[in-house]
């Protein structure tokens, strides 16, 4: 959602970056190397391009060809920023929400302030990944995930795939729009991961600003089969137009801030709203649900069950993109 009032301080927001990423294109800030390869995932924009997903799904490519993969993460307004792995168990608070939603799908993910701290606690609490299957002659190599990280530069990398939308190109910078930076910024990418359903739309886009490789992508939602029917949606996320827009049969809609903390009044609104819109339960994000208590849960089920909207994403040429990939890790 762009913010017109907020478009005199545009200039200012971009000349400070501009002169960021001058700092470090000229060499006066360097980038900080981990042992292992890294492999980062970001967007031009601050939330809405669905980073998560895709993470999620390279974090599964990887592992199904013998890689040994962990994620790193900033652990957005998480109450800490010591550098630690994830506790699959443990808080959103403590962690961060997208942190904690990756480390309960089965992924090893380390938050810090500094990626590079998260990245070194990482290597140095493995296990040694060269020993696994090195009978059958072919060694686990490992590798680090760096979400959301186009923008931290602070953090060397080995490849840079970069998400893009349509709504990316449409929109402005901050503070007045969602963007960290311009499509100008793509010439840095080493891909650009586009939807199938925007790939030509984006094309012409892509191949003005960068000559870095394209992958498609699908995105399905996918619900219960067996949940509710009248379902009440909620999320806390960047543009929960698209999630919304994704969902059918929903019978009434709320909207929370990206990254919103939720308390005890958030949830007696979702159930007097969904009580009037004669809703027999709610669906929400993986991201949201690792920020609901057992008894905001027992809250909600006053209404019915909470189904979460699973979120799968899959390469269209996955062998094409795994080529790539093999390159980065076996450096």
């Amino acid at each position: 959602m762009k913010r017109p009032l907020l478009l005199p301080l545009v200039p200012l927001y971009w000349f400070g970056v501009r002169g960021k990423n001058e700092l470090y294109d000229l060499g006066m800030l360097r980038a900080k190397r981990l042992g292992w390869p890294v492999i980062s995932v970001g967007s031009l924009s601050a939330g809405g391009a669905g980073k998560t997903p895709v993470v999620l799904m390279l974090a599964e490519l990887l592992a199904r060809h013998g890689v040994a993969v962990d994620v790193l993460s900033r652990g957005y307004r998480r109450g800490s920023s010591t550098a630690e792995e994830v506790d699959p168990a443990g808080d959103a608070g403590r962690f961060g929400d997208e942190p904690l939603e990756m480390a309960r799908r089965g992924v090893r993910v380390f938050v810090g302030a500094e990626r590079f701290e998260a990245g070194k606690v990482a290597e140095e609490t493995a296990t040694d990944p060269m020993s696994q299957n090195r009978d059958m002659g072919h060694p686990n190599l490992p590798c680090h995930l760096l979400d959301d990280g186009f923008q931290h530069r602070q953090l060397g990398r080995d490849l840079d795939l970069v998400l893009l939308t349509v709504e990316d190109w449409r929109d402005c910078l901050l503070p007045a729009g969602n963007l960290r930076e311009t499509p100008a910024s793509l010439g840095r990418a080493d891909v650009v991961v586009v939807r199938e359903d925007e790939a030509a739309a984006l094309a012409g886009v892509i191949a003005a600003k960068t000559n870095a490789e394209t992958w498609v992508i699908r995105r399905e939602l996918v619900l219960p089969v067996d949940g509710p029917k009248k379902l009440f949606a909620f999320c806390g996320i960047a543009r929960p137009e698209g999630f919304f827009g994704m969902l059918t049969e929903v019978v009434g809609v709320k909207a929370f801030p990206d990254h919103h903390a939720y308390v005890a009044a958030d949830f007696d609104h979702l159930v007097a709203a969904a009580r009037a819109a004669g809703a027999d339960g709610f669906v929400t994000t993986a991201k949201d649900v690792v920020k609901i208590s057992a008894a905001a849960l027992r809250r909600l089920e006053e209404i019915g069950s909470v189904v979460v909207a699973e979120l799968r994403v899959s390469l269209v040429d996955e062998g094409a993109a795994w080529e790539r990939l093999e390159r980065v890790v076996r450096r």
